[in-house]
This record gives C-alpha cells, sequence and structure tokens, in this order.
C-alpha cells in the first residue's frame, strides 16, 4: 500500500471554521492558513484528571467497555484503571439497534457507570452528539459532563447507511464546537474525535489522516479511527498526528497485542461492543435458550445445575 505522507504542518487550503463562544452560530469562510485550533487556555487552569495523566504516561493503555454495573464491577476487580461506554453494547442491551438509543438513555447509562463503586474514570461513547449540527455536539459535551464522566468521544458518522460520512467541513466544525464546550467547562474533560471512514466502507487513508489532523488541530484531545486492520496502518495514521491515538481491538481480522501497538505508536486500546458481544455469543445464547426451552416443554430446572454459583459471580464485586 502506498504510504501517506502528510506533515504535522499540514495546511488547509479548504473552507475552514471560526467557533463563536455562544454556540448558537457556527460561521465558516475561506482561508488559506492553517486551521486555527481552539484555545486551550481554560483547559491549561484546570487540574489535570486522572484519566487526562494516562494519556500522558509511557507506553499505551487499555481502556475495556463495560456494558452495565455488574460488568463495571467486574473490569474494576480485575484492575483496570479506566473505562469506556460501548453504545452498540447499551443498545443490544435494550433490543435496540445500534445507533437509536436517546440522548436521555445513554445520558442515564453514563450516570450509573459513573457512580459503580469503586470510582474508576469513566469516557462515553456519545455517538455523533446526537444530531447533526455543531450545536449538538456542544450541547452533548456539556451533558455529559454534568454526569462525572471524564471524557468522551464525538464520530463523524452520520447514521445514514446511504451517506455514512459528513463532510469535511461539518465533520471538523462539530469536533471545533465540541472542543468549545470542553474548554468552558469547570471540570477536566478529555475530549476524542473519532474519523469513521474505514467502518463504512470507506478505506480512504489519506482522508482518514487529513480529517484526523483537522480534528487535532481544532482542539480534539484524542483521535480515533476504528477499523484498522493491519500495523502498518495504525503506524502511519500515528506518524502522521501528535495527539493520543485510540485502537480498538476485538474486530475480525484485526489481532495484535499491547506490545505490537505500543510499538506502532499506539496510546490508548479499546475493544468498543467486543466484550457486550461475546457476552452475547453463541455458547451463551444457547445457555441461555436451552435453560428457557427446559421449563416451558419439560416443566424442569435442571439448568441450574449448570449455572455460574453466586459465591463465584460476586469475587468480582466489591464488598
Amino acid at each position: 500500500m502506498g504510504v501517506v505522507k502528510l506533515s504535522h504542518t499540514y495546511r488547509y487550503n479548504i473552507f475552514t471554521f471560526r467557533v463563536k463562544k455562544c454556540y448558537n452560530s457556527v460561521s465558516v469562510q475561506e482561508t488559506h492558513a492553517p486551521l486555527p485550533a481552539c484555545s486551550n487556555s481554560e483547559q491549561t487552569m484546570k487540574q489535570k484528571s486522572d484519566f487526562r495523566r494516562l494519556h500522558e504516561q509511557e507506553g499505551c493503555f487499555l481502556i475495556p467497555n463495560p456494558r452495565d454495573v455488574g460488568t463495571v464491577l467486574s473490569l474494576a476487580s480485575l484492575g483496570y484503571s479506566a473505562l469506556a461506554t460501548t453504545s452498540v453494547g447499551l443498545a443490544f442491551a435494550l433490543g435496540q439497534h445500534a445507533g437509536q438509543v436517546s440522548q436521555k438513555a445513554t445520558l442515564a447509562h453514563c450516570r450509573d457507570l459513573v457512580a459503580a463503586p469503586p470510582p474508576l474514570p469513566v469516557s462515553a461513547d456519545l455517538e455523533k452528539g446526537f444530531g447533526d449540527s455543531p450545536q449538538s455536539c456542544a450541547q452533548t459535551i456539556q451533558a455529559a459532563a454534568a454526569t462525572g464522566l471524564v471524557g468522551g468521544s464525538i464520530e463523524d458518522h452520520t447514521g445514514e447507511k446511504s451517506d455514512p460520512i459528513y463532510s469535511f467541513d461539518l465533520a471538523v466544525a462539530r469536533i471545533g464546537t465540541a472542543c468549545v464546550a470542553r474548554d468552558a467547562l469547570k471540570t477536566d474533560f478529555v475530549l476524542t474525535a473519532r474519523c469513521e471512514n474505514f467502518l463504512w466502507e470507506r478505506p480512504d487513508l489519506s482522508d482518514t489522516i487529513r480529517r484526523l489532523q483537522a480534528f487535532e488541530a481544532a482542539g480534539a484531545d484524542v483521535l480515533y479511527a476504528p477499523g484498522l486492520h493491519d500495523l502498518e496502518t495504525i503506524k502511519t495514521v500515528c506518524r502522521n498526528v501528535t495527539k493520543p491515538v485510540n485502537v480498538v481491538m476485538g474486530m475480525p481480522g484485526a489481532v495484535f497485542d499491547l506490545t505490537q501497538l505500543a510499538e506502532a505508536g499506539v496510546k490508548r486500546v479499546s475493544v468498543g461492543s467486543a466484550l457486550a458481544r461475546l457476552a452475547l455469543a453463541r455458547l451463551a445464547l444457547v445457555a441461555f435458550v436451552t435453560g428457557a426451552r427446559e421449563m416451558i416443554e419439560d416443566g424442569s430446572f435442571h439448568f441450574g445445575d449448570r449455572a455460574l454459583e453466586f459465591a463465584k459471580i460476586e469475587t468480582h464485586f466489591a464488598p
């Protein structure tokens, strides 16, 4: 594959944006200057969160994705230092399609995970910010921070299969406005900007890097392009940005260990919906259906002998 060579000083000879602090308008003007980053003056005045410090340490760290309070407690008992929500896992738990869970339900779920002991940092998958406009992204960041979340991601996926990715200009404006909202918060909030090209049959590495660079220039704290399936592509992405890069594992065809990912330049590794999908995998589903069928067809309850004992489950939970 061809290597994309884009420098950090790449100048955007395109339409760029200026975001007003009041969030009620986004003006777009033509310019040949580099894309201006959001001011971080307010950000530097805040106390750094433990979550942000994880992004500044050497090597890469794991941020698994629980689907409910029970799995939060289980992951905490195993020694994980931070967690991230999974929008797909939540949707499946609610019997809904991905992308159809409301902002209200999502934030209520986030609030529950944040409140679960012990108090681990939780970042949220905020999908597209529950709206198409830059203003909706700003409002979502404000609402997310109010739940106690320490971070969240905004993606450039539209939610429409026929036209899955926002235009470059709108995608960057959305991240820029989210950054302004982040800067106005009283607490530290780590904003992750996602480029979804590779998840929606648009494996355009050049455009993906261009978008990530623009998101970085707009002020995003972490950059994320889910769906990168080989180490060379991951390395290329990491070489062409300066902010921490998140990579998702647990997807078919992408099996690398932490050492390989760290050597590629990755800072943070999540697993998206993989753990939630594992919980819904064939063996677990077969066991559930087998037990339900035994009750209604045989009137017996022998399946209980095969269920995991309370004591074994509770070893994952705090006393």
